[in-house]
């Protein structure tokens, strides 16, 4: 039987004795229904997880004994990072569920000129919490022991010219070419860009170009964003990863 797994930020200590915090608690006794004796999974982002199993229920205060811990590596080898347009409604959630899902390494969403979602600076970090706990979430349910980042939602341009050198880049780009398949990245560095509903503006398009992306499309249809990431991933992760 599979067992419940559960992310916990803190150094798991095997042989110890925790108390969850109230989320994590919430979740396991009022939706998961555990009891005393039930055992289940701890990781907390290190790339190890540990057997756990629940001492006590009181309410809502939880503990639990740490057990044995083992280093149980799903990551894949290519360190994806992905530029993502804030899509509209519960798109954004879909999509950094399933590139959680599809190992992505980072995602950092940004706001283009086109794009149809404005942030303030306190929407920004509030969306910035909620996407990384969906990611955390999508690490529970796939079994991945390491937690990709998600950044704050940021204006594209600068954070363009914040680029470190170095690795594969990308840009799904309508017009791109088809032809247009990257080399293997030598340091297992991708960058993906994926534009708004409307697309990217010529002046973002040549920004990336600057900035030595190459502009490629999946097939001859359009793609919507949310698709356009999960494709893209998908297919760099079959051409050099792990699928």
């Amino acid at each position: 039987m599979r067992l419940t797994r559960v992310y916990h930020p803190a150094a798991l200590e095997p042989g110890s004795l925790v108390e969850l915090p109230r989320p994590i608690a919430e979740h396991l006794v009022r939706v998961l229904r555990a009891r005393p004796g039930d055992e289940f999974v701890l990781f907390s982002g290190d790339g190890r997880e540990c057997s756990a199993t629940l001492v006590e229920v009181r309410g809502l205060r939880v503990t639990a004994t740490i057990g044995a811990a083992r280093i149980v590596d799903r990551e894949s080898p290519l360190a994806i990072t992905l530029y993502q347009c804030v899509a509209r409604g519960d798109r954004m959630d879909f999509i950094v569920q399933k590139a959680t899902e599809l190992g992505v390494a980072r995602i950092v969403p940004v706001l283009s000129q086109r794009s149809v979602v404005r942030l303030d600076a306190a929407q920004a970090r509030s969306k910035a919490e909620h996407w990384q706990a969906v990611a955390v979430s999508a690490c529970e349910q796939c079994g991945r022991n390491r937690v990709p980042s998600v950044e704050a939602p940021r204006a594209l341009l600068p954070v363009l010219g914040e680029l470190a050198a170095g690795g594969v880049r990308l840009l799904l780009d309508a017009e791109g070419s088809e032809s247009s398949a990257p080399t293997r990245p030598a340091d297992g560095a991708v960058a993906v860009a994926i534009g708004p509903e409307g697309g990217f503006t010529a002046d973002e398009r040549e920004a990336f170009a600057v900035c030595r992306f190459l502009p490629v499309r999946l097939g001859p249809r359009i793609l919507r964003t949310e698709t356009a990431a999960l494709a893209a991933l998908t297919w760099l992760q079959t051409l050099f990863g792990d699928l």
